[in-house]
């Protein structure tokens, strides 16, 4: 399938720069499995959504993981985790005018110096060798880092940014991008949930730097995923069940819970068949697009996705490419806020997707 069946044209202020405020007032697209579209608010969310049905929440936590220092030269260097290997040691990008040689020190903010200790291919294993701060390399990001805010938000992080670009459940740190759909929820919302009877669950998929790089093969299929180390505990594998004998729908917040559940699926394909899950603790590469259905999800909540991303190919397999490029153009017709900060889509899954789309 052609890279450029996924491309659609959006206006520059479109893109949102801050969150709706308050999160539960943002704009909601209705994709339902059959009917029109419909455009409502965050806050009707428990309208959509039955009694009995279980939300998937991603608990990953992101990191202030961009920070910036010298080499021993003098030229700058912007360094982003992508990685926790262990309390002192990372793989981080690196951004320099040339890049640093294994045994390279670097002199960051807040004092700290970091030892280049080995490569990876486009990543850089680092080593912290000094901090004022206490705690490591999580210590010293915490005191001294920056949210690692997407590009396409073409402003400096701030203070707001600590709280904007963090969800109410997050609890588990190593992401360093947002499960922006959950950014939406309250505490409030989510009470009104739970108390119509929606039942909740956790994974964890920590979201890498990877997923915002863009596509280069010209066929889809031959993209390589980035990894992404992700958890689905027996409680999640228990509550997808217990859902499926109540006849509830299972819900993902996001398209990084639905990476979570369906890598879960597809590690135990005998449970798929029915429906359910096993767990799953490692690394992720699973890249759903038109002709790799889900298996487990009935719907989700989803942020509107960069062009010619795969994130917009996931939701693509999911309600078919024509249908969702089709809301994309809607919503851009009708001052749709869009990406990290912006509105967001309720997407129910669509029956009789053919398994090949073509363009």
């Amino acid at each position: 399938m052609k890279l450029d069946a996924f491309d659609y044209h959006l206006p520059p202020e479109r893109i949102a720069a801050r969150p709706a405020e308050p999160r539960e007032s943002a704009r909601l697209l209705v994709l339902p499995a059959q009917g029109e579209f419909e455009h409502r608010a965050i806050n009707d969310l428990p309208d959509l959504i039955e009694p009995g049905d279980l939300l998937i929440l991603n608990d990953t936590r992101v990191i202030p993981a961009r920070a910036y220092g010298h080499k021993a030269s003098g030229g700058k260097v912007e360094f982003l985790l992508e990685r926790l290997l262990d309390a002192d040691r990372a793989l981080c990008h690196i951004k320099s005018s040339r890049s640093p040689k294994v045994g390279a020190t670097l002199y960051m903010q807040g004092g700290a110096t970091l030892e280049v200790v080995g490569r990876a291919g486009a990543l850089f294993e680092l080593e912290l060798r000094e901090s004022a701060t206490p705690g490591g390399l999580l210590g010293w990001l915490e005191a001294h880092g920056h949210m690692p805010l997407p590009t396409y938000i073409e402003r400096a992080d701030d203070d707001q940014d600590r709280h904007d670009y963090q969800t109410v459940f997050a609890r588990r740190e190593g992401a360093v991008a947002a499960p922006t759909a959950g950014l939406h929820l309250t505490e409030a919302l989510l009470e009104r949930l739970r108390d119509k009877g929606v039942e909740t669950t956790f994974v964890t998929l920590h979201v890498g730097a990877g997923t915002f790089q863009p596509v280069r093969s010209e066929t889809i299929e031959a993209h390589e995923m980035h990894r992404e180390w992700t958890e689905v505990p027996e409680t999640a594998v228990e509550a997808v069940a217990a859902a499926r004998r109540r006849g509830g729908r299972v819900l993902a917040i996001g398209t990084t819970a639905v990476r979570a559940i369906e890598t879960a699926a597809r590690a135990h394909p005998e449970r798929a068949t029915q429906g359910e899950i096993g767990p799953f603790v490692g690394d992720t590469q699973l890249f759903l697009y038109p002709g790799q259905p889900l298996r487990v999800i009935d719907a989700m909540l989803t942020n509107f996705h960069l062009p010619r991303s795969t994130l917009l190919m996931l939701v693509s397999a999911f309600a078919g490419r024509e249908r969702v490029l089709a809301a994309y153009h809607e919503a851009i017709e009708r001052g749709y806020r869009f990406y990290s900060f912006g509105d967001a889509m309720f997407i129910e899954a669509c029956a009789g997707i053919e398994a090949a789309e073509t363009a």
